[in-house]
């Protein structure tokens, strides 16, 4: 039912922006109102709530950007495309396809220097366009598992006897479909989100469920404790462990950057970040940019 809210949000937005351009800060502040893309049914960060109302942690933070600039807030609910280059491309500086709408500034960006100096085949950066900053959160992987049925997971090796869920088309799906040989491929039962493989594992289909830490620590926060726990094993061969995000706007709009990459910092320092973290029952981790011994 949500994903036809989302539509009509989308659809009414489009209607009373039409032609909508990326601005600067002087432009934002002058018409009262920042254009903010998060994406499109992704809990704990991103989503409409019973009340069908913009709920989450990259909501709440956009929130306390507008505040600091004075001036109200808009959303664009951003469907994830294949890349990330995508979603940059499609929401900063050149607009979907078929709305051409552009956001002011984009919630849960890449920020990673090779990243954001990535080339293409002539040897032009792929997002010369976008500036990347203000990392407000260190994302990696998580698997939580069912006790009684799998009492620890000191290694990944267990899979090798115990049946895990993953999101289909996720990281942790091409992993363990071909880490180590594939020796976990039979063992792994893919779902359509990880609410889902959740599901199964209290359904006693699979043992234990693998996914993004911030999810699965928000999924875990509404299981019995004393049956489902959060393991602490390493990924071998994953590539990468630990990585941050952060925010984006279109290149040309640094002043933008600034003021709202200072009402991130605000957050982070006073301890209001790890309140909105808590607030949606989400492991939070600073940052190392911001760690100063």
């Amino acid at each position: 039912m949500k994903k036809y809210v989302f539509g009509a949000i989308l659809f009414l937005f489009l209607n009373s922006i039409n032609s909508a351009i990326s601005r600067p800060l002087d432009d934002i502040q002058k018409q009262g109102t920042i254009i903010v893309a998060v994406y499109g049914e992704y809990p704990p960060f991103s989503y409409l709530n019973e009340n069908d109302e913009p709920s989450g942690i990259d909501v709440d933070i956009a929130k306390h950007i507008a505040k600091k600039l004075g001036v109200d807030i808009d959303f664009i609910w951003m469907t994830a495309g294949e890349t990330s280059d995508d979603d940059l491309r499609n929401y900063i500086w050149k607009g979907h396809i078929i709305h051409k709408v552009k956001a002011d500034l984009m919630m849960r960006a890449p920020y990673d220097r090779k990243y954001s100096m990535k080339r293409d085949d002539v040897g032009l950066l792929v997002n010369e366009l976008v500036h990347m900053f203000g990392p407000y959160h260190s994302e990696t992987w998580k698997i939580v598992h069912n006790v009684e049925r799998l009492p620890d997971v000191p290694t990944m090796s267990m899979f090798q006897y115990h049946k895990i869920g993953v999101e289909n088309d996720s990281i942790p799906y091409f992993y363990l479909n071909s880490a180590f040989k594939g020796i976990f491929r039979n063992n792994t039962s893919t779902y359509s989100n990880n609410e889902e493989a959740i599901s199964a594992m209290q359904a006693g289909k699979v043992d234990a469920v693998m996914g993004l830490r911030s999810q699965i620590s928000h999924l875990h926060a509404d299981l019995p404790k004393d049956e489902y726990k959060l393991s602490s094993n390493a990924f071998p061969l994953i590539g990468k462990q630990k990585w941050d995000i952060g925010m984006a706007v279109h290149n040309d709009y640094r002043a933008l950057a600034y003021e709202t990459g200072d009402v991130v910092t605000e957050l982070i320092m006073s301890g209001e970040m790890q309140k909105i973290f808590d607030k949606y029952n989400t492991i939070y981790q600073m940052p190392d940019y911001y760690k100063t011994e």
